[in-house]
Order: C-alpha cells, then structure tokens, then sequence
C-alpha cells in the first residue's frame, strides 16, 4: 500500500496541524509541498485533485479529503481508531469535538480577521474590536485549562494538536499570552509533541513574512 499522501504548506496552520497529527501517531506519510505564494494551489493539476484548492489535502490510496477537521477525524478513524487522542467515550468524545469546532469557528477565524487584512489587502493596522475578539478567544482557551493540562480534559487529543497550531502561529506573529498562566503553562507542555519542531519551523516562516507587512502591536 502506498503512503499517505498529504499536500501540506507550512505556513498553513491547519496543515501543520495535519502533520503533527501523521507524527503522533508515527504514519508513512508522502509530503508533497503547494508553493501557495507562487499560486501552486490554482494550477489544473491541483484543482482537479481539490476544486476548493486548500491545504492540508490527503490523498489516501486514490481517497481525496480536505479541511483539517474532517482530515482529522479520518485518519483516527482509518489508522488509529483506538488512539486516546479522538477518545471512544461518547461525552470524553465530544468535548473534544466541541474543542475543534472552537478551533475552526473562534480562534481560526478570529486570528485570520486580524492577519489576512494586513497580509491579503494591505492594512497597516489592526481594529481594536478585532485585537479585543482576538484575547477573547485566549481567554476562552485559557477557561478550557482551569483544573486540566489539555484543552479538552485530563489527556492529550486532537484538540491540542488544532489549537496548539494557531496559538503557536499568531505567538509568532507577536501575540502576548502573558497575562494567561494555564495557556501558558499548556504551550510549554506542547513542546514534548510530536512534530514539534516541524510546526515551529513553519510558523517562523510565516511570523518572518508577516513581519514585513506589521511589526507593531498585536
């Protein structure tokens, strides 16, 4: 059988996301990288494989599937359906769950509103109401961690790995998580992860272009 294959940019956050998920749980993976600057993602070659042209894409022995989540929750389901990190328990289950759709819906989105304005359209500033939603999320981050060491509960899941990705990348871009001491906490558990490193790689990409653009307060 061949090797899973993944379409990956390490800029992307839920791509990192992806691969830090293939490291945990020690999968053969093919990464195959889409130059998303050079508009590599547009190409026919692509589009045929994703009409949305996203990454991360996972291309499974001719099964194509994309958006990070339900990427996710597949490869839990195909290569490690006992694994603790998409636990069985019904409720455990869906609190993780509840995490990803934070992940997606909150902390994705409202970092996106602060950064695609000033990479994408040229902004020079960042709207206070955008900064405040922006903590709110950290704060709401912050509340999952009260009595816990995970975002979802007293073990390591896929919640961790999907929220781990976007704090580390907007840190990155110069967020302060100073002031929240369970999220801090949290960050410095996360650098035991698998793939690690490789997600740090890509977000001092990314934090070194986004630093052309903005280099004041976020």
């Amino acid at each position: 059988m061949s090797p899973l294959v993944l379409y990956h940019n390490g800029n992307s956050g839920p791509s990192r996301f992806i691969l830090m998920l293939i490291r945990s749980l020690n999968l053969d993976v093919e990464i195959r990288t889409v130059d998303l600057r050079n508009k590599e993602q547009l190409k026919p070659e692509f589009l045929k494989i994703n009409p949305q042209h996203t990454v991360p894409t996972i291309d499974d022995n001719g099964f194509i599937l994309w958006e990070s989540v339900a990427i996710a929750e597949y490869i839990i389901a195909t290569y490690a359906h006992e694994s603790s990190l998409y636990p069985k328990d019904i409720k455990k289950r869906a609190v993780v769950s509840q995490r990803l759709q934070f992940y997606v819906g909150t902390l994705l989105q409202r970092v996106r509103l602060v950064t695609h304005p000033i990479m994408k359209e040229g902004e020079k500033t960042i709207p206070e109401l955008r900064r405040a939603q922006l903590y709110e999320a950290f704060e709401l981050a912050e509340g999952f961690l009260k009595g816990s060491d995970w975002i979802a509960g007293d073990q390591l899941t896929l919640a961790d790995l999907a929220v781990f990705v976007v704090i580390s990348t907007i840190v990155g871009f110069g967020a302060d998580i100073s002031s929240y001491p369970n999220l801090t906490s949290w960050v410095e558990r996360c650098k035991s992860l698998p793939g690690y490193e490789e997600n740090m790689e890509g977000v001092k990409s990314y934090a070194a272009l986004f630093k052309t653009m903005y280099n004041g307060k976020i």
